[in-house]
């Protein structure tokens, strides 16, 4: 490989060195975060005479659940409607989290290809 093209490889690694760090400091900066889905139920209950049975616009609630898969079992936790925005959240940050995840892991490719690239260059 001829020097010029050598040390266009090696700016290009020093700039995947780069990024590869500014990805990584964005993961520090994510909350607290869980997988899953948030429920907003509205119920009937029990009572044969409650207005809930005949008018689905009366019936009880809200009601907040999260929903999520463990072990390939689906399983719902109550909440409480307060901690309703703090599960939203955590799980906008879970979506975030994953998208950094596959951001990180497609930068890896790229930068494990052009390492490879100098590193076989190195040695002819």
């Amino acid at each position: 490989m001829k020097p010029a093209s050598q040390a266009k490889l090696a700016k290009r690694i020093h700039s995947d060195a780069q990024r590869f760090a500014a990805l990584k400091d964005e993961l520090t900066a994510l909350g607290y975060f869980c997988k899953g889905t948030l429920l907003k139920r509205m119920m009937k209950c029990g009572k044969k005479g409650c207005v809930c049975q005949r008018d689905p616009a009366k019936r009880h609630g809200p009601y907040f659940e999260c929903t999520f898969k463990r072990d390939n079992k689906t399983i719902n936790v109550r909440l409480p409607a307060q901690a309703a925005p703090l599960y939203r959240n955590a799980i906008q940050q879970y979506h975030r989290l994953r998208r950094l995840l596959d951001r990180l892991e497609q930068h890896s490719r790229s930068a494990l290809a052009h390492l490879a690239e100098f590193k076989s260059a190195d040695r002819n």
